[in-house]
């Protein structure tokens, strides 16, 4: 139903996945999609980031990842009004760098989920009312170094963790090969719920952001990742928005609603080194995860497999408060 005297109230929604910006000409970063971009009413991307000069690098932090505070303003001017901070990243220079960010993001009326100075705060969502219709955000972060996650007198982002397991093929075979299970964390998992299950009475759309998944391995799904999108949509999510993988990876239809379960990276800028990329320890690792991940020397400082430079923009079209349509811009980060 529209509002009285009122014809439209259609509203437009686009959503990106990782966000990286730490350049001396940060804005040019999105010369090419910030047109586009600000085209929707409401623009969401996953920060990979904290911006601050303060905090040291955390022991728990395997690439350790922070940009100086002048790169944030270019989130601003492309158009994005909605961040997640709910990353593996997040905890890298500590609490001080999280905090600074948060503020910074917030001074530049920027709507910051899945952070905060404790699980409460943490918690919050972030609810946008736009022609009548309110759209309310949740974000919450599996991929989990230690001591990143908030608590009630502690500064992090939300979890929703997972557990693996190991059950060997040929149990009676030692060294044999295993099959990889996992399962989402039971209170996480709950909190989530009661997280979605709240925010349905507040908005009108409900969208839940998750940094989860495999990163680098093509196609692949872990299997807590169906059951948390499934039990997000069973308890009231409109539609889910994965992040963290680096590269695209399906999206499937339950009940109706899409489980995007990778929107890739969307415009980073790399950290790595070429040094440490051609260590030993990083060559067993692209190995293991990626069969194509090679150095391209022409991108020579872009350390990610070629299928990272491919990357979609999602568009949401919001109707008589209801997703009507959900579609998709492709494009090169790099080109």
């Amino acid at each position: 139903m529209t509002h009285p005297g009122k014809t439209d109230n259609t509203i437009v929604i686009h959503a990106v996945g990782d966000v990286l910006v730490n350049r001396d000409d940060p804005d040019s970063m999105f010369a090419f999609t910030a047109d586009t971009i600000k085209k929707a009413d409401i623009a969401f991307c996953q920060l990979e980031t904290t911006y601050s000069e303060r905090g040291g690098c955390q022991i728990w932090a395997p690439i350790a990842v922070r940009a100086l505070p002048r790169n944030a303003s270019a989130i601003k001017n492309a158009g994005f009004n909605v961040v997640s901070l709910a990353g593996n990243h997040c905890g890298d220079y500590g609490h001080d760098a999280l905090l600074d960010t948060i503020d910074l993001l917030k001074d530049l009326d920027l709507h910051v989920i899945g952070v905060g100075r404790n699980i409460t705060d943490a918690r919050k969502p972030a609810i946008i009312e736009k022609k009548w219709t309110k759209v309310g955000f949740l974000a919450y972060n599996t991929i989990l170094p230690h001591g990143y996650w908030a608590e009630a007198n502690r500064p992090g982002c939300v979890p929703m963790r997972a557990l693996s397991f190991y059950d060997p093929i040929e149990p009676e075979q030692p060294g044999i090969p295993c099959r990889i299970l996992t399962a989402p964390h039971p209170k996480d998992f709950r909190n989530m719920i009661a997280d979605i299950t709240k925010l349905r009475q507040q908005a009108d759309i409900v969208i839940v952001s998750h940094h989860w998944g495999l990163h680098f391995i093509p196609a692949a799904i872990a299997d807590y990742q169906r059951e948390v999108g499934y039990a997000a949509i069973d308890a009231g999510a409109d539609l889910i928005l994965g992040h963290h993988a680096h590269i695209l990876k399906g999206v499937e239809i339950y009940k109706n609603k899409a489980i995007i379960y990778s929107m890739g990276n969307f415009a980073f800028d790399s950290s790595m080194t070429k040094e440490r990329f051609e260590s030993t320890l990083f060559q067993e690792r692209k190995r293991l995860l990626h069969p194509n991940w090679n150095y391209d020397p022409e991108y020579p400082n872009y350390f990610f497999p070629a299928d990272s430079r491919k990357t979609l923009l999602f568009k949401v079209v919001v109707s008589d408060k209801k997703i009507k349509r959900i579609s998709f811009l492709p494009a090169d980060t790099l080109k």
